[in-house]
Order: structure tokens, then C-alpha cells, then sequence
């Protein structure tokens, strides 16, 4: 088991080393999203702050979650944020086999919750804080955690707004989620919706005088697999994401209270996974349209206290390519070998959009190994996080 290293500040350990000492201590806070993320915040804050390195925390309204941000270098010129969220999915399964809070190292891996997603990257930028340091870097890092990646990129926003207030934002954003040290250059948005159908209840003997709400709910379920089939079928397509075209599923159901009762209430929730140039927004319109115009009139015919109540649960954005951005340009030739274009979500798309930075994902680790019992990184991956941030810096170091 590896030990925790408070605040770790030897300048005779490797970046290797400190990387190691500062995982152990960020696995060691349960960040699960539903909990506080503040005493992981103070001890980063506590350890820029050995370093000379101020943060500014943004508080969410519940006082009970911080983002955090701190720049090392001159601020009056475009820098380079270096963004990871500080949350990370519960650890509830059965088979891990050391404690998911207890970083533990075995045969080349460290075993943790987070440790791949994304703890692995902000103890690599951590590690590095020493060395941007002393770099004397002539453009600014920008260091950002954020809260609540994991229910919805519900930090990121105010991340990206506070940054974007500063008289120079930041020309480009990495993001650090797992992708085996690759460059990914766009990613789908989300938004995910809640569907809640109120129909009559009463003996089900006399079903056909009651508005079935699952019967309705199930119709509704069925418009949004016929439009999910048509994005599989005609697009739009972009063949450089892993899933080549936009999504849209049901997810979870719940309805009715009895064998013998029609049931008065259908709720379920489903998502829209889009490219970046599709519109979301518009697809959703086009169902609940639909909905209102022939469903609704059917049920309100049979009883006026009836109808469809939509929710919206959280969204983000997509991430567009930003290769041909200023930011991106002066590190193109340090960038790893591109893999495409992702399916999954991150703060990218939210810098982008909400921010006006544009955005790549770069991180150790892999996709595979999230979310899962005895997730884990490779230290050689840490290993290669390391050199790309010390080549960050060299190029901030000399970038005019």
C-alpha cells in the first residue's frame, strides 16, 4: 500500500516520486460527487501555497464544493489551462481487491478510485508545480479543478466564465481525462432529460375509461428509439468519433403500483449523445412537439387533469476541433499521436463554448479502466504525462 505524502515539497524526490505521493493523498479524499470535494481543495491549495502559488476557490451555492484556480506565470498574456475534476463515481462494487479510498501499487499499476479518472492527471500537474516554477515561465499555467464532473460538468461553467472575464483568457485548454496519453481533438454533448407522464389510476377491469400512463409513456419511449434509428441511419455522421453518429436511448423506467391498477404515473429518463454540429436542442423539440400535438390532445380528451412534464436533469456542450486555434498551433509538434474523437463527455466542450477556449483531451490512463472495480493507471503512463508537461513547459518557457 502506498503512503500518503502530505503536501509533498521534497525537492529531492523525482516528478515520478512526488506524482506517486500526491496520488496516494488525492485517492485517499472520498470525493464521490454526492460528497464535499473541500478537503481535497485545501490540501491543493496548502500545497500551491508551499510553492508560492496562490488559488482562487469558487464556492458552489451549497458552501459544500469548491473549484479551484491557480496560475504559475505572467497572466497578462494567453496561457494554457491544465483542467481535471476533482470527483469520482462511487465505489460500491464487489471485487476490489485493496480499499478504493487506499492508493496501492502492483506490477507497474496503481489501484485506486480515480486513480485513472482523473486523479492520475492532477497528481501529475501537481508534481509538476515545482518545475513550471522554476521554468520562470513567460506564459501562464493555469491550474483548474473542478467539482461535479461526473453528474453533469456542473463546476466547469463557472471555471470557464471566471476565466474568460480575465484581460487575457487562456488560448487553449487540456483537458486530462484518460486517453492513454493520446490527443483527442472533439467530443459529443449531452443532455439529459426526465419525462414524467400523469394519467388516471383505478381497477384495471375498467382500464379502457383511465388515461395508461406506462401505455403513453411507452408510446413516447418508442418516438425517441425511431429517432435514435434515424441518427444511426442518416446521420449526421462524423467517422472520426468512436460511435460515428449522435445517440439517443431510454435509460431508466418506473411506473404503475399494481397488477390490478392502471397506472396514474410513467416516469423515465433518457439522454441525446450529439456531434458537435448537430442540434440537440432541435431534436428534442421535434419529440416534445410531437408529444403535445398528437399525445397530450389524446389523453386530455379522456381527462383534462392529464399530461406529459418534461425535466431537464443537466447538459454540456460538445468540444469542436480546435487544432487550427493560436493555442494549439505553438504545441502542435509537442502533441501526442492523435487517436479521434470521443463519445464520452468532459470539460472541453464547456471551456470551449461557455469560455471561448479552445480545447484538446490528453490524460494517462485509459477509458476502459473508469468506473470500474480496482481501476487503475499505469505508472508508465504517469511516466509519459510527466514528459508532455515538462514539454509544455519548456515551450512556455521560450514561447514569446
Amino acid at each position: 500500500m502506498l503512503k500518503a505524502k502530505s503536501c509533498v515539497s521534497d525537492s529531492e524526490q523525482t516528478s515520478l516520486e512526488r506524482t506517486k505521493g500526491i496520488l496516494a493523498d488525492l485517492v485517499g479524499f472520498d470525493t464521490t460527487s454526492h460528497k464535499s470535494n473541500l478537503a481535497l481543495i485545501e490540501y491543493v491549495s496548502s500545497y500551491l501555497m508551499q510553492h508560492g502559488v496562490t488559488s482562487t476557490l469558487l464556492m458552489d451555492e451549497t458552501g459544500k464544493k469548491a473549484n479551484l484556480i491557480a496560475a504559475i506565470g505572467p497572466t497578462d498574456r494567453p496561457g494554457v489551462v491544465l483542467s481535471g475534476h476533482t470527483d469520482v463515481v462511487p465505489a460500491l462494487e464487489t471485487g476490489w481487491q485493496t480499499g478504493p479510498f487506499e492508493l496501492d501499487e502492483r506490477n507497474g499499476r496503481l489501484y485506486g478510485r480515480g486513480s485513472c479518472d482523473m486523479k492520475g492527471f492532477l497528481a501529475c500537474v501537481l508534481a509538476m508545480v515545482p518545475e513550471f516554477v522554476e521554468a520562470q515561465i513567460r506564459r501562464p499555467v493555469w491550474i483548474c479543478l473542478s467539482h461535479d464532473e461526473e453528474v453533469g460538468c456542473l463546476g466547469a461553467p463557472a471555471i470557464a466564465a471566471w476565466l474568460a472575464q480575465r484581460e487575457e483568457p487562456p488560448f487553449l485548454a487540456i483537458i486530462g481525462e484518460p486517453t492513454e496519453m493520446k490527443l483527442v481533438t472533439g467530443q459529443k454533448g449531452k443532455i439529459a432529460m426526465r419525462c414524467t407522464v400523469h394519467g388516471t389510476s383505478g381497477h384495471s377491469s375498467f382500464a379502457p375509461k383511465h388515461v395508461n400512463a406506462v401505455d403513453f409513456g411507452a408510446r413516447i419511449v418508442s418516438l425517441i428509439a425511431e429517432r435514435a434509428d434515424r441518427f444511426r441511419q442518416e446521420g449526421p455522421f462524423d467517422p472520426d468519433f468512436t460511435v460515428p453518429h449522435s445517440t439517443m436511448l431510454v435509460t431508466m423506467i418506473q411506473g404503475g403500483v399494481a397488477t390490478n391498477i392502471t397506472p396514474e404515473r410513467c416516469s423515465f429518463t433518457f439522454e441525446i449523445r450529439s456531434l458537435p454540429r448537430h442540434d440537440a436542442r432541435a431534436e428534442l423539440t421535434g419529440i416534445m412537439s410531437e408529444v403535445a400535438g398528437r399525445l397530450v390532445p389524446e389523453m386530455q380528451a379522456m381527462h383534462p387533469d392529464t399530461g406529459v412534464v418534461w425535466e431537464e436533469m443537466f447538459s454540456y456542450p460538445a468540444m469542436g476541433d480546435g487544432t487550427d486555434s493560436m493555442g494549439f498551433l505553438l504545441f502542435k509538434d509537442l502533441m501526442p499521436d492523435w487517436s479521434g474523437k470521443v463519445s464520452y463527455g468532459s470539460e472541453g466542450g464547456v471551456f470551449e463554448q461557455v469560455g471561448g477556449i479552445p480545447s484538446v483531451i490528453v490524460g494517462p490512463g485509459s477509458i476502459a479502466q473508469a468506473h470500474k472495480p480496482d481501476e487503475f493507471v499505469k505508472v508508465t503512463q504517469l511516466e509519459a504525462c510527466l514528459g508532455f508537461l515538462r514539454d509544455i513547459a519548456g515551450r512556455l518557457q521560450h514561447s514569446n
